[in-house]
């Protein structure tokens, strides 16, 4: 598990920060129904995240994170794995998420992305030239494939996202589509974390370079898996560091007319 269920971003809101949230269902070209959740910005940059979530699907944590980001004047959109298996009503904190991350696939984990972003293209026009996504753990490795899906973003962010290796969903290692990638990654990870060791983001480091895609991958040293966490006060710093960074990677391709 990524987080516990207390668990909340560790992002201090903005005093006044206006901001507009609402709960929404979306269906997928392949029909399948899913919940998001879509905060907009009152004073938008022109810049908006998709977010893809960890094994818990769509949870409290990714939406604070989402108000959190249309705070800073950027959009997002956070989408559901488990409209399939779980339906598309608001869970429990005793929701068992396990046996339904057991029964995704890497196809309708596509289709569940693919509806997103048209969701989030199409719902904002003006307020969304420039689009993203940002991914934690499961999430982070999707992100990283979004950017081979052909959508058009202009970039994709992975907090402790698995570059490697097979994956029970049928999803390709990130690391062995590198060529297929379009636009730029920012991967952010612990030193810690046992699960991710150096040596697979060395690889993924190398088969990113190879292909000629403009990324930059972050070790945070001494931090583990699923640091950015309001709870993990000793992290606070390199959660801070971690904030920033991905605030900038948005900001850096915003069309300056917009903003």
């Amino acid at each position: 598990m990524c987080f516990d269920h207390d668990s909340r971003p560790p992002i201090a809101p903005i005093a006044g920060g206006a901001l507009d949230s609402r709960r929404l269902v979306l269906t997928g070209a392949d029909g399948n129904r899913l919940a998001a959740f879509e905060a907009c910005a009152t004073t938008p940059t022109g810049a908006a995240v998709l977010v893809l979530p960890d094994v818990r699907g769509l949870h409290p944590y990714y939406e604070e994170l989402a108000l959190r980001l249309a705070e800073h004047g950027v959009d997002a959109l956070v989408i559901d794995w488990f409209g399939r298996t779980a339906g598309i009503d608001p869970r429990p904190a005793t929701f068992e998420y396990r046996p339904h991350v057991n029964q995704t696939t890497w196809a309708g984990i596509e289709s569940d992305i693919r509806a997103g972003a048209k969701a989030l293209r199409s719902g904002h026009e003006a307020s969304t030239r420039t689009c993203y996504s940002v991914g934690f753990c499961f999430g982070g490795r999707m992100s990283y494939l979004a950017a081979t899906l052909g959508l058009g973003l202009a970039g994709v962010v992975g907090f402790y996202g698995p570059p490697t290796g097979s994956h029970y969903t049928g999803a390709p290692a990130p690391a062995d589509v590198a060529g297929a990638v379009r636009g730029r990654l920012l991967g952010i990870y612990g030193g810690a974390d046992e699960g991710i060791p150096a040596a697979e983001i060395a690889r993924f480091e190398a088969a990113l370079a190879s292909a000629d895609v403009e990324h930059r991958l972050i070790t945070y040293p001494g931090a583990p898996h699923s640091f950015f966490d309001r709870k993990a006060d000793e992290f606070a710093e390199a959660s801070a560091a971690a904030w920033g960074e991905v605030l900038g990677f948005v900001r850096e391709g915003v069309d300056p007319a917009v903003a």
